[in-house]
């Protein structure tokens, strides 16, 4: 199968929601969404980063994006951005859960999780729910996920506040791309269910050059190391914008089916999207209710009782 950007429909009329959209693969995602006539939310923690993005955005988009300022590692700052959604806009017709950290030192969230299963996971679970109202029919909540996922076994609910002593960075960012596959499959679960004209599907960029690779040294104070990392990382991998094809065809390809993930075609490193598969145990019914269970108490929000139909 060969696709592009060029294969994206005429989007106008509809409103998309991209978290971590100030750069790399959500930045790339929210451009093409722009150039495709969607009206875009860049969702944000940062201001300065999100006036630039929007000042190159536009000016390659031809149109304005609007800044939607969120903190994942806050669910109180979660919960503001999705009320202001829902009180601003009549629909949201797709919600591109893209943002996250990748490897950093042991940090918790404000409210007191493992940084990156807090931020990856927990905070678009709780973005997602409180904005089911806003979801219309034939709405798509697209959740970005990583190959990592597959060099993890399971996942328990010790690990939403993991203590400094037993963290590995590595498996932590393994474990939240596995919590990010299995809430996918289960919102698809759940929404099919309910009836809910609701798709959910995932996505993963395969290698792509993005700053995420050097965001954890750089947390950590290792400067030389986050060029280091940089540089190789701009040697090997696709770029950016390739690394969000799989995104952008799972948040715009007619046919897609309910549930499907989409990487590169390439051994899934990079090239153009295809449907890929992920693993026995991200696609286990179980565990993905357990942890849709652990992440209601943690977060407060339930999904179930806002599923549209």
């Amino acid at each position: 199968m060969t696709w592009s950007t060029a294969d994206i429909p005429d989007l106008t009329g509809r409103l998309a929601l991209v978290t971590g959209a100030t750069s790399g693969l959500g930045y790339e995602t929210a451009l093409e969404l722009l150039r495709h006539g969607a009206d875009v939310l860049v969702a944000a923690r940062n201001p300065e980063k999100a006036a630039q993005a929007v000042e190159t955005l536009t000016q390659k988009a031809g149109r304005a994006p609007t800044v939607l300022e969120l903190d994942l590692a806050d669910l109180a700052s979660v919960q503001r951005a999705a009320e202001e959604v829902v009180k601003s806009y009549d629909k949201l017709d797709l919600l591109v859960n893209n943002a996250g950290v990748m490897a950093p030192p042991y940090r918790q969230t404000l409210d007191g999780f493992e940084l990156q299963l807090g931020t990856n996971h927990l905070g678009h679970f709780a973005l997602t729910g409180r904005l089911l109202p806003s979801l219309v029919k034939g709405s798509r909540v697209i959740t970005v996920s990583s190959f990592m996922h597959k060099t993890v076994r399971g996942l328990s609910e010790d690990d939403l506040r993991r203590p400094a002593g037993s963290y590995r960075k590595w498996e932590a960012y393994g474990k939240s791309k596995l919590a990010n596959l299995l809430f996918m499959l289960e919102l698809d679960r759940r929404a099919r269910a309910d009836g809910a004209d609701l798709l959910s599907v995932g996505a993963h960029p395969g290698y792509a050059s993005t700053h995420l690779q050097a965001a954890g040294p750089e947390l950590a104070g290792r400067a030389l190391q986050a060029q280091l990392w940089g540089a190789a990382t701009r040697m090997v991998a696709q770029s950016a914008a390739a690394g969000a094809w799989p995104s952008l065809y799972a948040a715009t390809y007619p046919d897609l089916r309910p549930g499907s993930f989409v990487g590169p075609s390439f051994f899934e490193y990079r090239g153009t999207p295809k449907v890929v598969l992920p693993t026995r145990t991200a696609q286990d019914p179980e565990l993905a209710q357990r942890l849709w269970e652990w992440s209601v108490e943690a977060t407060g929000v339930d999904p179930a009782l806002t599923v549209p139909r």
